[in-house]
């Protein structure tokens, strides 16, 4: 646990970190008495710093409620327990939603720890991800049709062949792009769903993996040819598949693998959907990492020193948006990113979203 080492003691040092900290910290003795709370906890859980010391942990109301039974599970199993966007009433009659830590101490003690996540989104005032990126959306326009205008120019005066098809594939991305970012700067703007083949995104992803990549890098393709069309926005979902194909270029990928399935009754997050299409991401980097596990789709989470840490928080956005859910498992050698969409019932598509 981060915290074991910030217990109180003797010269006060570690007791003098955990009282920075924005994460709450508790200490809770075997008669379930708190003997130890940082002011971040008793801010959390409407606590006066003055009474958290000696305070049976029962007097914190519906918060104590909810920990207690996983409190009597870490000293049954004497192991660490994590729980994430656990929500917690307050006795200020406020919830909060965070991420629970409860382990073993010593001398039969047990130590909290919350860590408070952000609030959930007001409908009315929307927060999420492509919203706090509408900055850079404006910063991002002007430069973008420049790159437009010289790839045109370059298409009209070049006659080899490919390099006419690189320019049209330059021009192709600029205009997506143009188009991702106006819908940023549209407040509050879903994107709009269509009727597409899911083999027509997967393979602009391969083109463009392609033209960028080293040469050597080997693009495999196994595609389930009866897979049915589904609704959604062609741009956002090439832009997941982009990124997870990106970061297994980064992650050392010698060889990446896009493989569709159909799945018949297929579990999506809480929704069991009649018929569901699955793209798998394969590739054989060198893994995620054990320590990033747990955090891999939050943003400005990355692995690597110069990465923004958003190309997968987006990635699982642009999922939910569509009704589905973006997984992984992961060793050195086979790392797998399952893309999983529900498909609509009826043959009829509504066009306009």
């Amino acid at each position: 646990m981060k915290a074991l080492s910030l217990l109180p003691s003797t010269n006060g040092r570690p007791l003098e970190i955990a009282e920075q900290l924005e994460t709450g910290v508790a200490l809770l003795d075997r008669d379930e008495i708190l003997v130890y709370a940082n002011p971040a906890f008793c801010e959390l859980l409407a606590v006066s710093p003055s009474r958290s010391r000696s305070l049976p942990f029962a007097a914190l109301g519906e918060g104590a409620r909810v920990l207690t039974p996983l409190i009597e599970r870490v000293r049954t199993e004497a192991s660490t327990l994590h729980r994430r966007n656990q929500r917690i009433e307050t006795r200020a009659q406020r919830s909060l939603h965070a991420d629970v830590t409860i382990g073993p101490a010593a001398g039969g003690m047990v130590l909290i720890e919350v860590h408070q996540l952000a609030a959930e989104p007001d409908a009315a005032t929307p927060t999420n991800l492509s919203e706090s990126l509408r900055g850079l959306a404006h910063e991002v326009k002007n430069p973008l049709a420049g790159v437009r205008g010289a790839a045109q120019l370059l298409a009209r005066r070049v006659t080899d062949p490919e390099l006419a098809r690189l320019a049209d594939l330059i021009m192709t991305e600029a205009d997506r792009l143009a188009t991702l970012t106006n819908r940023l700067l549209e407040p509050g703007g879903k994107p709009r769903l269509a009727v597409l083949n899911l083999h027509e995104v997967a393979e602009r992803a391969r083109a463009l993996i392609a033209a960028e990549a080293e040469p050597d890098l080997h693009l495999d393709r196994d595609y389930d040819p009866s897979l049915p069309l589904l609704r959604g926005h062609g741009d956002r979902l090439l832009q997941l598949v982009l990124n997870l194909m990106r970061n297994a270029l980064q992650a050392g990928a010698a060889r990446i693998g896009l493989r569709t399935r159909v799945e018949h009754n297929a579990l999506i997050g809480e929704k069991l959907s009649r018929l569901g299409a699955r793209l798998d991401v394969i590739d054989d980097g060198r893994g995620v990492p054990e320590e990033m596990r747990d955090t891999l789709f939050l943003p400005f989470v990355s692995g690597r020193s110069k990465g923004t840490g958003l190309g997968l928080a987006l990635a699982q956005e642009i999922a939910a948006e569509h009704g589905g859910t973006l997984n992984y498992r992961s060793r050195p050698g086979q790392t797998v990113f399952t893309l999983l969409l529900p498909i609509a019932s009826s043959n009829r598509f509504d066009e306009h979203g």
